[in-house]
């Protein structure tokens, strides 16, 4: 069975085509970062009208890189949420119209369902039951995982997710957008010394997070030079790192306590964070010491992409044949918890 993935939650439109025989085929990416940059931001109805664009020459490349036909597509999964609604909207109806014009079925998807999925699709995929770490966007949670559409949930961000803070804090040291990878970079020169910042909920005994506090941290540090413009360049590295070393103990000691929990020895990190060299560093310490494993997605499927959504969906439809229809009607829902989600 050969599934159609459509990816266009917030600015990446991603279409990939995945085979339950053979695995991926091909995927196809277009990051709208370039466009946003001058905004500071993403800009809902510019991402909308860009994946308006994008979406059919992408197709047309992923089907060029398979080697396969439109018609040889046995079943379409598109993004349904969480997300921002236009441009959800925007792949819906791509998704659909396709599935009408070639008398294929349709599926959604919940967007952080396939970000959780993603690591399955690496060369060595972890097993089932495992304790996940999602971090992507505007969500920091741990879930167990027992299988697809199994999902229990352990804990989650009472404010501002591990993206957010990433993206704000950088923002605040005048790094521009995304800010996310600019504040890790930056974080490699500064000394892990030089500001000890709060590790909010460290010690809560739960597995709760929090980092709104952590991002006005570092509001008061750059606040008391006089604003970003007056901090220079090694001041700024030391403050992204020690912003970067208190969002990674966070992480770290919340994975273990669920760990703990859990009583399981796999653990899959998943979502655009999950990129991060010094999480990946931290937890793979971690792991060494306390004997379990720890698995991530390939990097170019850390990000949103279609490749996640094509093989949530096929997956899906492996379980249940039945779940894509082909009335063509649709709905998104900007917020859909993921734990509503069950096996179909």
């Amino acid at each position: 069975m050969i599934v159609l993935g459509v990816e266009s939650s917030c600015d990446e439109t991603g279409l990939a085509l995945y085979d339950t025989q053979r695995g991926l085929l091909s995927h196809a990416l277009h990051s709208q970062v370039a466009m946003h940059e001058e905004y500071g931001g993403v800009v809902p109805e510019l991402a909308s009208r860009d994946h308006i664009r994008r979406a059919i020459p992408l197709l047309e490349q992923a089907l060029a890189k398979a080697g396969i036909g439109a018609a040889e597509i046995d079943a379409i999964a598109y993004t349904q949420g969480p997300g921002l609604a236009g441009a959800l909207l925007v792949g819906s109806a791509i998704a659909c119209s396709l599935g009408m014009a070639l008398d294929k079925p349709v599926l959604g998807v919940h967007h952080l369902e396939g970000h959780l999925l993603s690591p399955l699709l690496a060369s060595e995929p972890p097993q089932f039951p495992f304790v996940a770490l999602l971090v992507s966007g505007g969500h920091t949670q741990l879930m167990r995982v027992d299988g697809v559409g199994q999902y229990a949930l352990l804990g989650e961000t009472l404010d501002d997710a591990a993206g957010e803070a990433f993206d704000k804090s950088a923002k605040l040291l005048g790094l521009g957008y995304p800010g996310g990878p600019a504040i890790s970079r930056l974080a490699e020169f500064g000394d892990p010394l030089a500001y000890k910042l709060p590790r909010p909920m460290l010690h809560s005994k739960d597995l709760m997070f929090s980092f709104s506090g952590l991002k006005t941290a570092v509001l008061t540090v750059v606040n008391n030079q006089g604003g970003a413009a007056n901090v220079c360049e090694q001041d700024k590295a030391n403050i992204a790192r020690g912003f970067v070393d208190a969002i990674v103990d966070v992480l770290t000691a919340k994975c273990l306590s669920a760990m703990r929990q859990t009583g399981l020895k796999r653990l899959v990190i998943a979502g655009g964070v999950g990129a991060n060299a010094q999480l990946r560093a931290a937890l793979n310490a971690a792991a060494a010491a306390k004997r379990f494993k720890v698995y991530y997605p390939e990097l170019e499927f850390c990000t949103d992409n279609g490749a996640m959504i094509a093989f949530a969906g096929a997956m899906r439809l492996q379980i249940n044949p039945q779940a894509a229809q082909r009335d063509y009607a649709f709905n998104v829902r900007p917020r859909w918890p993921l734990d509503e989600l069950r096996v179909i």
